[in-house]
């Protein structure tokens, strides 16, 4: 299922064209030896990011990668606290790897910080060029491009999704980290997509995971209907937290991503961060196989989005999913 603006449809067209290729492939090629990657993810571990973590590897054994053989993989975990974002980036740095994955807008800006020279790759960017990053999505300029998974579009859809799902519903939480760069930005476009539909939107704010039973208290008090969340390593973090939060106070939660539905939330729509993780390996392996310049490489925008619900949740919470909105969706979940 495809939702497209036809300036995303422009900017989509940009995805296979060919990047330009520097004089010489990577240092590791040219020398012979085993090329290096390091990824700076945002959660405390492997098992934290779970299936990203699984998505990128498998990104990369499909493009025939084999970990030890043909390829090193150096991951670092920060754990969301930005001291540790800082140093695992010069960490990753010092090892003089070929190239570097970033998870999430913290993780890229710390290697951007880190370095000028060495490629980055971008996983769940909301905002790459706000964030300066790049210079523009279809000629980023500089070391760095890769994978945005946002889109003003889509905050308006879970809105539009909720509201076909919930009688009168007429408040709707935005559950939000104020540390996040990009924070002011999902606030701005939430409140102009409530408003157009008639609804109050109110902002949450969690800076860590102890933050948020506070946090659906203050919801429940406000007499919010239903919460939204925005991409963020500390809500991904706390996904499971918040769905059972949000079914214990009543109110239906809308995530952002396979991920965050599989916690437990009333419903999902937004991009498939498997494929992202996907194309990430799939860039890294034009800049060390084809020698491609980042800076020369279009940012590219996600073309696939998915829309769950979970029927079960529903139930708990007193709701009857309209059928048409089942028959939309890439998975209903009994």
């Amino acid at each position: 299922m495809q939702f497209h603006q036809s300036t995303r449809r422009e900017l989509i067209t940009l995805l296979g064209g060919a990047a330009v290729a520097w004089p010489f492939a990577s240092q590791a090629q040219r020398q012979g030896r085993i090329p290096t990657v390091g990824v700076l993810w945002h959660a405390e571990s492997a098992e934290g990011e779970g299936p990203l973590f699984t998505g990128l590897v498998e990104g990369f054994k499909k493009l025939g990668y084999v970990e030890g053989s043909n390829i090193t993989l150096e991951h670092r975990f920060p754990n969301e606290m930005p001291e540790r974002f800082k140093s695992m980036a010069t960490e990753l740095v010092s090892l003089n790897v070929d190239a570097l994955v970033s998870a999430g807008i913290q993780a890229a800006l710390a290697l951007r910080e880190a370095t000028k020279t060495i490629p980055i790759i971008f996983m769940f960017m909301p905002d790459p060029v706000g964030s300066k990053l790049v210079d523009n999505l279809a000629k980023p300029g500089g070391n760095a491009t890769g994978v945005t998974n946002f889109g003003p579009e889509l905050i308006g859809k879970r809105l539009q999704l909720l509201n076909e799902t919930i009688p009168r519903l007429s408040r709707v939480a935005l559950l939000i980290n104020p540390q996040s760069q990009i924070s002011r930005l999902y606030i701005d476009y939430t409140q102009a997509a409530a408003a157009a539909r008639g609804l109050l939107s109110q902002t949450f704010e969690v800076r860590s995971l102890d933050d948020l039973e506070p946090a659906f208290d203050a919801m429940a008090i406000a007499g919010m209907q239903a919460v939204t969340m925005n991409p963020d390593g500390l809500i991904y973090q706390g996904k499971a937290i918040t769905a059972k939060l949000a079914i214990a106070r009543r109110m239906a939660l809308a995530a952002y991503s396979r991920e965050t539905f599989d916690a437990g939330a009333l419903m999902s729509y937004g991009p498939d961060n498997i494929a992202a993780c996907h194309r990430a390996a799939f860039l890294v392996n034009k800049i060390l196989k084809e020698g491609a310049r980042p800076g020369e490489t279009p940012v590219e925008q996600p073309s696939k989005f998915q829309y769950f619900i979970n029927l079960k949740a529903a139930k708990t919470l007193g709701l009857d999913v309209p059928l048409h909105l089942q028959q939309l969706a890439d998975e209903v979940i009994e």
